[in-house]
């Protein structure tokens, strides 16, 4: 990368006039290697090991550096939380903001495949983009499915148990140089010369051409514009002569193929970060025999975690499937308990887990990063397995639901604002709350409202306008009542109108009645508020909490897809056994990565609960090694 920044980039002295401006604690031997390469690496990360901050440490020593005026760096992630945390670092610094415009980019993995790749092809062949968002194209494609066009396909769907799936879920996949339509996951259910089959391409192609398309249609279209216009793959590695890739253990095989056919054989420069053993999405598992596959051979590591201690760390050595790796513990002392229980004790887990929080976590620590209740389930299944999910320790439990899915708008904005405040994906709440808003607000003729990424952001505009009035509802929706709804609701009629400058039909902006017993709520105090913690859990899945620090960390066991095993049960097993995670079957490594996700997110107290039947042989082991072990059935 001659020429592009200044060779003193990582010398030592300016590393360390970086950390001490940025505030941050020394670097250990390993961090300095990192900061240090310039050339391609792989890096291995543990769970609390600094990563992102040190992501961010080697950007803003890069921006300083950086001299080029036409080629840039290039950092995607795998999530826009991820990617908004790596810009909200590099933006702390006069320096570092210059990685916020062009010729830099910051984005999503998603992103960048829309903005260097798809979008282009698709503009290529003279069509403009209304929007790429899969709830969007479920409604447009619904729509269209009453023409008459498409009878054989509607009736066919019609007899099908959710047979509405076939159409709202078809997607484009580069096949043989073409673009041909399948479904999301899976093939379709009818042969390619049916009737019903080529309705389903008419509908999809026609949608197409409306500039209407599902997330997963951008890589299908990419990869055909990359193989048709060879020249692109040169472009894009010359105006990204360092690539920075953060989260890659998320990253699916189709991303990965992309990138591989973008970088893999081109003089960039790329750095690939993640955790291996917090690969918890199905699709990533598909690139492990792949030659690229991250991390590779040799790979550098991070293994000092600095957000738990030793007893934490063990946990997540005995846990760690896919890549043995040694975790040290360099954060607080914490704790590790288990929790005994069976079918009548079940729902005493969380307060127990509660009262244990308040008394070992510092309050200020606790009130600043509140403690989770997390499990691989949010719902029952058929089976007669106990327990299968959250639901059996927390009766009653509403996991936040798609906003879309309500029939009232305010009730859609109270369960967005939920998931916005949760973090778990900040953008997806938004997301679906504009959804939510474009569904009450229908034009009478034309298309419909624009999709969020199409809203000007400047407060002057119609959509700047929009914009606010969505962080109004995203911050205050659960509390309002009648009077502030009515007041929200004629300001949304006003604007929106504005925005689409034709007549609308509107649904759903009643003020419910669930939204005002929420309200009341809100403000209210339970009767016996001595004996309940100050700091409530916060019940959730696994997967949204990825990423988080919590003050404490309760695992509630659930039954793995299979529904033949329980998945802490078999976690306790191995951390007792010492067995090697790589012997397990398929199903106990998917079922057991995912506890070491949850495991490794808290900093003092790290709680299991698991069935008293199954986890009671291995008490006297777990005691031995120091963990807290409660018998919930024996109080």
């Amino acid at each position: 990368m001659t020429g592009i920044y200044l060779s003193d980039a990582f010398t030592t002295h300016k590393v360390e006039a970086m950390v001490k401006l940025l505030g941050l604690d020394p670097l250990d031997a390993e961090q300095w290697d990192f900061l240090q390469r310039e050339t391609t690496q792989d890096l291995q990360a543990a769970p609390g090991s600094g990563k992102t901050t040190l992501i961010g440490l080697k950007l803003a020593l890069m921006a300083d550096a950086w001299t080029s005026v036409t080629c840039g760096v290039c950092v995607l992630s795998h999530t826009n939380t991820a990617k908004s945390e790596i810009a909200d670092r590099v933006a702390s610094l006069a320096a570092g903001r210059s990685l916020l415009r062009y010729p830099h980019f910051i984005g999503t993995i998603q992103s960048f495949v829309h903005t260097f790749l798809a979008l282009p092809a698709v503009r290529a062949r003279g069509v403009e983009v209304q929007s790429v968002d899969d709830a969007a194209f479920e409604t447009a494609a619904i729509r269209l499915l009453q023409h008459p066009n498409y009878s054989t396909l509607r009736s066919f769907v019609e007899h099908q148990r959710d047979g509405t799936g076939i159409v709202t879920g078809a997607t484009f996949t580069y096949r043989d140089g073409e673009l041909v339509v399948t479904g999301p996951t899976r093939e379709l259910p009818f042969g390619a010369e049916t009737a019903s089959s080529k309705q389903l391409s008419s509908l999809k192609r026609a949608l197409a051409l409306r500039g209407v398309f599902r997330y997963q249609d951008m890589y299908a279209i990419a990869q055909q514009y990359l193989t048709r216009h060879p020249g692109i793959v040169p472009a894009v590695s010359a105006r990204f002569p360092f690539v920075l890739l953060d989260e890659m253990q998320d990253t699916s095989a189709t991303q990965h193929k992309l990138l591989d056919l973008v970088f893999a054989s081109s003089s960039t420069v790329v750095q690939r970060v993640g955790d291996i053993n917090q690969s918890i999405y199905s699709d990533a598992g598909v690139i492990t025999g792949s030659a690229s596959a991250f991390p590779l051979s040799g790979a550098a590591e991070l293994p000092v975690s600095r957000r738990f201690g030793p007893q934490i760390a063990a946990v997540a050595s005995r846990l760690a499937v896919r890549r043995p790796q040694h975790v040290l513990g360099a954060g607080p002392d914490g704790q590790v308990a288990v929790l005994l229980f069976d079918e009548a004790t079940a729902t005493d887990v969380v307060p127990t887990f509660e009262r244990m929080a308040a008394v070992i976590v510092p309050e200020d620590v606790l009130l600043r990063r509140p403690p989770r209740a997390l499990g691989a389930r949010q719902n029952r299944g058929s089976s007669q397995a106990y327990p299968q999910s959250i639901s059996c320790y927390v009766p009653g439990y509403t996991p936040p639901g798609r906003p879309t899915a309500h029939p009232a708008l305010i009730d859609a904005a109270r369960a967005a604002g939920t998931q916005w405040r949760s973090g778990a994906d900040s953008h997806e709440a938004v997301t679906e709350l504009w959804n939510a808003l474009r569904a009450s607000f229908t034009p009478l003729t034309g298309e419909g409202l624009p999709a969020l990424g199409r809203l000007e952001r400047s407060a002057a505009t119609p959509g700047g306008r929009m914009r606010i009035l969505l962080r109004e509802l995203l911050v205050h929706a659960a509390a309002f009542d009648q009077a502030h709804w009515s007041m929200i609701t004629e300001q949304l009629t006003v604007q929106m109108t504005v925005l689409a400058d034709r007549p609308l039909k509107t649904a759903g902006l009643e003020f419910t009645p669930a939204a005002a017993e929420s309200a009341a709520a809100a403000g209210s105090v339970p009767r016996n508020s001595a004996a309940v913690p100050a700091v409530r859990a916060v019940p959730g899945t696994i997967q949204s909490a990825k990423g988080e620090t919590h003050a404490a960390t309760l695992i509630l066991e659930c039954l793995e897809k299979n529904g033949k095993k329980f998945d802490v049960s078999e976690a306790l097993r191995m951390v007792v056994e010492g067995s090697d995670p790589q012997r397990e079957l398929k199903s106990v490594q998917a079922a057991v990565q995912l506890v070491f996700v949850g495991a490794t997110r808290p900093t003092h107290l790290l709680v299991l609960a698991t069935h008293r039947d199954r986890g009671k042989r291995y008490a006297e082991a777990m005691i031995d090694a120091g963990w807290d072990v409660r018998d919930l059935t024996e109080h």
